[in-house]
């Protein structure tokens, strides 16, 4: 008998096991964007989909026999800073081991020349990739924001160089998913993408998974109170289910109520999971606080607020736009009040 799925916290979904919703339905086009040949960057904040997006494309294309998709990560160069060579043989190690894990052999991409200088090397390899793969490669680069300084800068470089090689001579379309969109010069991408929150009729489809397979329902007022603490930041709408169905209402015979979904925002304040700690780290970085002290104070257009700034709050996920700006939901904003 297949174990239970449920709902995760801790890294990227996988439809057999935790209650998701389709990471394509979440990105409309950008099927259309792989078909048409083209670049595209994915950014949003931490913990809303992006991994699981680009894994359930490549596993979608993967399964059609049509591309050899492969997800690689770059979040092992962020150790490595800005030391160019070490930094691109990172990258190329990402390759190869994502290869082994995912690819088959005739799919797989050949070894690195390490004679050749790094601000080539990446591209070496994916030219010749190209040219022995029997199907016509997409790569998706997760993390790709973690790549700092001349690295970030050559690996964007070098997949510049190759675009007008991509049919049969380099990939034929590349995403790039990380917290922050490309510089304005990397202009091979036709499209740039965020995840949007959930909605309200959202959370409601995904916490009727849990209905289906296991009887216990979500009341109304408790899909309402979810929304309403949240705004479907899909990690804490999990989150504050996972922690009703797991700890506060294990009994599948009681409906899970708007009590249990408030109880689970308080077990949050006392326990600081990763996400939390996290975004208690960055609202001590001065770029942040510039942002939210006139928030906080009801001044939002106090001159010293900065364009970038904002950007750059808003990327993270911190705050939203509607009227003016607004903590991005009730529960950062309890967790930025208590920790300020």
């Amino acid at each position: 008998m297949a174990a239970m799925r449920f709902f995760n916290t801790a890294g990227p979904c996988d439809p057999a096991k935790h209650y998701m919703l389709s990471p394509e339905r979440r990105l409309p086009g950008v099927r259309d964007l792989i078909d048409q040949e083209q670049y595209f960057v994915l950014h949003a904040p931490r913990q809303t989909g992006k991994t699981t997006s680009v894994r359930a494309l490549a596993s979608s294309l993967m399964a059609e026999g049509r591309y050899a998709a492969l997800v690689a990560t770059c979040e092992t160069g962020q150790a490595i800073g800005g030391r160019l060579d070490e930094g691109i043989a990172t990258v190329l190690d990402a390759l190869n081991l994502a290869a082994r894990v995912d690819l088959p052999n005739e799919l797989r991409p050949p070894e690195p020349d390490p004679t050749l200088a790094a601000t080539t090397r990446l591209q070496d390899l994916l030219i010749r990739w190209s040219q022995q793969c029997p199907r016509p490669i997409v790569l998706f680069l997760d993390e790709i924001d973690a790549l700092l300084d001349d690295v970030l800068l050559s690996v964007l470089r070098q997949l510049r160089a190759g675009y007008p090689m991509r049919t049969g001579f380099f990939p034929l379309a590349v995403g790039l998913a990380g917290l922050f969109d490309t510089p304005p010069w990397f202009n091979v991408k036709a499209e740039s993408f965020t995840l949007p929150a959930f909605t309200a009729e959202e959370i409601g489809e995904l916490y009727s998974m849990h209905t289906v397979e296991t009887g216990q329902r979500f009341t109304e007022e408790a899909v309402v109170l979810a929304w309403e603490l949240t705004r479907g930041q899909p990690w804490l709408v999990s989150a504050l289910a996972r922690q009703a169905v797991e700890v506060l209402a294990r009994d599948r015979s009681l409906p899970i109520e708007a009590l249990h979904i408030k109880k689970a925002q308080e077990i949050f304040f006392k326990r600081r999971d990763t996400h939390i700690a996290s975004l208690i780290d960055l609202i001590r970085e001065p770029r942040v606080r510039r942002v939210l002290d006139p928030i906080l104070k009801g001044d939002f257009m106090s001159p010293n607020v900065l364009g970038d700034d904002i950007r750059f709050v808003e990327d993270l996920g911190l705050v939203a736009r509607s009227a003016g700006f607004e903590i991005a939901n009730p529960i950062y904003r309890e967790i930025i009040t208590r920790s300020y």
